[in-house]
């Protein structure tokens, strides 16, 4: 049986001509699957990985159920600024010249100025919730004229965050014909929340999305910013003769900031991202895969094709925004039957997206501290205090310090903080007493200065030894 073409389809000629320009000549498999589906005009829920050309899936059937007329007919929602921009303009090439008015709408960017555009005429927008939410309260976008509605990477939009402002949107949609929902992943919450905005949908999914797990060791370190370097430099100590480390982050700024950081660490390193010349980057691949180079830092986008079988760290320096990225991070690791570690760096902030990635995949990461160095080794990277990541959702800071209720009364040690540190009332919170030891709440604007302040000053004749409880 041959492989589907776009030809097959009878695509509209602009769209055809337009394919035709970019070179494609067989569609992807969630296209096979979702455009003659999506094409009649039916509701939708497809599943395919990133990269996988799930964009074109559903931007095709908008363009030719589209027509320029200045009003808008289909809505495209995404979670981020920058994934509303590339799916505009992936809409924007496939269109050729059939004269559709794309707009995006976000925020972070000139209100005004988007309001003008969108005043002049659109037929299809593309956007983020609360953008989108703003001009159409502000009477600039007429959601009733809207027939198609898209949410891209359904999973983020329809998760606890953006549900509100996405229900909102698709209460406001009363003419809506069709909707489809795209994404990596349909954890079963997502599953029933897709209920609600769509009717009787059509079920698709790439065969690319049915990934092994790889058996590797997983491990989550709670660490901010401040410390991923400390982090990084103890699992880095802690490798072997041999071992290859694959490092993940999410920008290309990242990539050239942590290769400078670990080569002024003396832990040699090379970068690749998107913005290298391609003999520099198959220089360094080449390097890499015959071992002369043992830490890699790349962004997903350019270690995609990346084949190396000795991988035997993968490190998460930032947690992947997808929860199939960081799948198909850690399966670069434990190839052929050999060792494998995978650490994921997480602060306080991002245990969401951790649980996400864990539940979706049925997978267990326990959160562990940072390895101890090895025997002999020093420490390169000296850690810090990270006082953000220390405090708690009310900005305190807890402090154990050597005293007990035998010795002290709450009143008389936060009195006695108060005059030595001559800070305000409001810089002590809760003070917690025990047998031999108690527990001080500090805020973080004023933790550093009155540890530092303790540490000099003696309570009853006796110091106190404050220590961080991180």
């Amino acid at each position: 049986m041959t492989s589907p073409s776009f030809n097959d389809w009878d695509l509209e000629a602009p769209i055809a001509r337009a394919i035709d320009g970019l070179g494609w000549t067989e569609p992807t498999e969630i296209q096979v699957e979702a455009l003659p589906v999506a094409r009649r005009g039916v509701d939708v829920v497809g599943q395919a990985r990133t990269g996988s050309g799930k964009t074109a899936a559903f931007a095709i059937p908008i363009i030719e159920l589209c027509e320029p007329s200045g009003s808008p007919q289909a809505l495209v929602l995404c979670p981020t600024r920058e994934l509303a921009v590339q799916v505009a303009e992936e809409i924007g090439v496939l269109q050729g010249d059939k004269g559709l008015s794309i707009e995006t709408v976000y925020g972070g960017t000139d209100i005004e100025r988007q309001a003008k555009r969108l005043d002049k005429g659109v037929d299809v927008i593309v956007g983020t919730p609360g953008r989108v939410i703003d001009m159409s309260k502000r009477g600039h976008i007429k959601l009733a004229s809207i027939s198609r509605f898209c949410l891209d990477e359904a999973d983020r939009m329809l998760d606890m965050g953006f549900f509100p402002d996405v229900l909102w949107v698709f209460d406001h949609m009363p003419n809506r014909e069709q909707t489809m929902l795209f994404s990596a992943t349909f954890p079963q919450e997502v599953l029933d929340a897709a209920e609600e905005f769509t009717n009787e949908p059509v079920h698709v999914m790439s065969d690319e999305l049915k990934v092994e797990i790889p058996e590797i060791e997983q491990f989550a370190i709670r660490v901010g910013r401040l410390n991923k370097m400390w982090a990084l430099g103890r699992i880095i100590a802690n490798m072997k003769e041999g071992d290859q480390m694959l490092i993940f982050t999410n920008t290309k700024r990242m990539v050239e900031m942590l290769a400078d950081r670990l080569e002024r660490f003396r832990a040699s390193s090379s970068a690749l991202h998107g913005d290298m010349a391609q003999n520099k980057r198959e220089r360094i691949l080449n390097d890499f895969r015959e071992s002369r180079t043992k830490i890699l830092i790349a962004t997903d986008v350019a270690a995609r094709g990346l084949d190396v079988d000795g991988i035997t760290h993968v490190v998460n320096y930032d947690l992947p925004s997808e929860t199939e990225g960081y799948v198909h991070r850690i399966g670069r690791t434990g190839r052929m039957g050999r060792r494998g570690e995978a650490w994921s760096f997480v602060p306080r902030g991002e245990q969401g997206m951790l649980d996400k990635i864990a539940n979706t995949w049925n997978m267990e990461i326990p959160l562990v501290d940072a390895p101890e160095l090895p025997e002999g080794a020093k420490e390169r990277i000296r850690r810090k205090d990270d006082w953000d990541e220390l405090s708690d959702g009310f900005g305190m800071v807890a402090v154990r310090l050597s005293v007990g209720k035998s010795e002290a009364s709450k009143l008389a040690l936060a009195d006695w903080i108060l005059r030595e540190a001559k800070v305000p009332d409001i810089a002590i919170g809760e003070i917690m007493l025990g047998d031999d030891e108690s527990i001080v709440e500090i805020h973080v604007k004023k933790a550093s200065y009155v540890i530092d302040v303790l540490k000099t000053r003696e309570f009853r004749g006796r110091n106190l030894e404050p220590v961080i409880i991180s």
